[in-house]
């Protein structure tokens, strides 16, 4: 019985890490998104990091991708830029990528 208790505590904590590294990756990733859309509003600096934050901020309203993509959408219609919705689809599939391998 010991055993058994011994694999679900492991199962639990190995479940928790990974929870623990996806929610930091998707953070990265939205941070990586930020940065790129800044750079398409032609903000630098503090500004670029600043807008950043918020792309990374707006992922923790709901689960799921649709509250970012949301968020940007509205943020690329405000600043006239020509990125369709399945661009930033792919983009935030291409910086997943990029966000896991730097966190690993």
């Amino acid at each position: 019985m010991n055993n058994l208790n011994d694999r679900e505590k492991a199962f639990e904590a190995k479940f928790a890490h990974d929870e623990e590294l996806r929610f930091k990756v998707d953070a990265r990733r939205d941070k990586l998104l930020g940065l790129w859309l800044a750079e398409k509003m032609g903000k630098t600096g503090e500004a670029a990091d600043a807008y950043a934050k918020e792309v990374v901020i707006s992922d923790l309203k709901e689960p799921g991708d649709a509250d970012v993509i949301a968020k940007v959408m509205a943020d690329i219609k405000e600043a006239n830029l020509s990125i369709t919705e399945a661009e930033i689809v792919e983009k935030l599939s291409e910086l997943f990528v990029i966000a896991a391998e730097e966190l690993s």
